[in-house]
């Protein structure tokens, strides 16, 4: 079968005119803006991101757009900081623009949904960002007051999060070291669009990130599908975990290879896909409180295999898919007559063969700067009532009383690389 067209298929039939993706596709941004007025807002970096932002601003002048202010306003630094939310939101409030383009990876697609919130928001309800962190809230507001959200087009450069298409929003908290989640449909953006080729400018380290971040994404709604979600979300953990295992690593041998950029790249729009159909759950949980020391993708990449050997006894039928997609690419053997943990334990050990072949961390104590402060933090985490839907989005439901029975000595096994601490729920 054909992953990349696959791909195609599956995310057309998703989003459709919605969504303008593939090869050389920046010059349709103009059009795309002018729907919604005349004077937009444009966010970006403009140091390695300059070549893009000048393609997206002629784009935006053919089609008779100013830029709002006459400036680009600088995107937000990684993990979306609180503060460069509040920055982005006095740009909006100040320079009032129609729409807003935002050119960027993940930190700064999430921080313009959040700046968009608290400029609409803030003054009819509060400007204190962790008012709306949670599921829906946004809605709930928007609905009392009225108000509505500016228009946001969001060009998306790294194969990454798929923020360019979801309903959700990372914010940081650099103080404390956490992340939280506004969930929402309230800040899906208008128009997403993505040229793969402008990850050929990534770095390296960003390009496995995201590939990481695209099998999480989709593997962990996978093992968390209901009966009425499971052939949708098998349909896109068999694609995107396709493409990642067999070109992430042509990409780490060869980063100028557009096809492999254009695989990566649609595997982690089939990631955003499917976080819009069902929730992440452990791995997403623990990466939330690794944000100072390791990017998002890498985090979930390392926590997976663990987590999966964490929940071996409800995702028997899932894992059969997955291994045998890994086996297939040459990171195990085939898994048709495992059962049981021996099964979980088989299948996360090809996990860790891939992550390892893209030279990726596999276990937390690879990473600088991990200490046993990050088991504190993340234990705190999985209690926090805020980020309660991701323990309720486990195969195995846990609930803050479970936490330091099963979560405890599975971050431990995480640290060492020894899936044998895990205990199965």
């Amino acid at each position: 079968m054909d992953q990349m067209k696959r791909a195609y298929d599956i995310l057309h039939d998703w989003k459709g005119d919605s969504y303008v993706h593939g090869l050389g596709v920046l010059d349709r941004v103009g059009k795309l803006a002018a729907k919604y007025g005349k004077k937009t807002l444009l966010v970006s970096n403009t140091t390695y991101m300059k070549s893009v932002a000048d393609k997206v601003v002629a784009s935006l002048e053919a089609a008779g757009i100013e830029l709002a202010g006459g400036v680009i306003a600088p995107d937000a630094k990684p993990n979306a900081p609180r503060e460069d939310v509040y920055r982005l939101e006095s740009y909006i409030l100040h320079h009032k623009p129609d729409s807003i383009v935002v050119i960027g990876g993940g930190s700064a697609i999430d921080a313009v949904k959040a700046a968009n919130v608290l400029a609409t928001l803030g003054a009819k309800v509060t400007p204190e960002i962790d008012h709306y962190f949670g599921t829906d809230v946004v809605t709930g507001e928007l609905a009392k007051t009225g108000a509505k959200l500016l228009p946001v087009i969001a060009i998306m450069t790294a194969a990454s999060s798929g923020a360019h298409l979801t309903k959700y929003s990372n914010i940081t908290d650099p103080v404390a070291g956490q992340k939280k989640l506004i969930v929402d449909n309230a800040i899906i953006p208008s128009v997403g669009v993505f040229d793969y080729e402008t990850t050929v400018s990534m770095p390296m380290s960003v390009t496995i990130d995201g590939a990481l971040d695209a099998i999480a994404h989709t593997f962990e709604v996978f093992l968390g599908a209901s009966e009425a979600t499971y052939e949708k979300t098998k349909e896109l953990a068999e694609c995107a975990i396709s493409l990642v295992a067999e070109y992430a690593k042509v990409l780490v041998d060869d980063p100028k290879n557009l096809k492999a950029r254009e695989a990566i790249g649609l595997a982690t729009d089939l990631g955003g896909y499917a976080i819009m159909v069902g929730g992440t759950s452990g791995a997403h949980l623990t990466s939330f409180s690794l944000v100072d020391i390791v990017a998002h993708g890498t985090a979930c990449g390392i926590m997976n295999p663990y987590y999966a050997v964490l929940y071996s006894k409800a995702i028997q039928k899932h894992l059969k898919v997955v291994g045998k997609i890994f086996a297939k690419y040459g990171f195990g053997d085939s898994v048709e007559n495992l059962e049981g943990r021996e099964l979980a334990v088989a299948v996360a050990e090809m996990m860790i063969a891939f992550s390892k072949s893209i030279k990726a961390p596999t276990k937390l104590e690879d990473i600088p700067g991990f200490s046993e402060e990050h088991i504190t933090r993340a234990l705190g985490a999985a209690k926090d009532p805020q980020l309660e839907m991701k323990l309720k989005n486990m195969p195995v439901p846990m609930t803050a009383a479970d936490v330091d029975t099963y979560m405890e000595p599975l971050l431990r096994a995480a640290a060492s690389g020894d899936l044998s601490l895990v205990k199965a729920m």
